[in-house]
């Protein structure tokens, strides 16, 4: 099935629970090998790998990024504002899904009207939610 999907080398996690990064990327490894998952703890951290910024140089750009919302520091929402502001090329290797325990509707209504934002899923990571957001977004018919 990997053979129709274009280039994804990359899926970021962007949430401040480790456990939650950990069981989600356990999803991820087990439903798509080959790709690299990257988990970071904050919004900033985000941008920085986005950026190339450091320690995350090294590592190829991601095609999938899922962002929590509610995160000390710097929340989702303010990740997105910042990642409006990066380079056209990023926007357009990169999805964003909104993954959080969120149920408020105006969060999803807010989610609605942000163009880079694919996606709204409430936690936990599927498999099944993450090959929709492959087919969408990556799968060549």
């Amino acid at each position: 099935m990997t053979d129709k999907i274009k280039k994804l080398d990359c899926v970021l996690l962007i949430d401040d629970d480790e456990a939650t990064n950990f069981y989600h990327t356990i999803i991820l490894e087990e439903e798509f090998t080959g790709v690299h998952i990257q988990s970071v703890r904050s919004a900033k951290e985000g941008l920085d790998f986005l950026l190339c910024n450091g320690k995350y140089a090294e590592y190829p750009q991601p095609g999938i990024i899922f962002l929590d919302i509610n995160m000390p520091g710097m929340n989702g929402w303010e990740f997105l504002e910042k990642y409006n502001e990066l380079t056209k090329d990023i926007h357009e290797r990169s999805v964003v899904v909104m993954l959080t325990t969120s149920l408020n509707p105006d969060d999803q209504e807010r989610a609605a009207t942000i163009p880079v934002v694919k996606e709204f899923v409430i936690k936990p990571l599927t498999p099944d939610t993450f090959w929709k957001v492959v087919h969408e977004n990556f799968f060549i018919e």
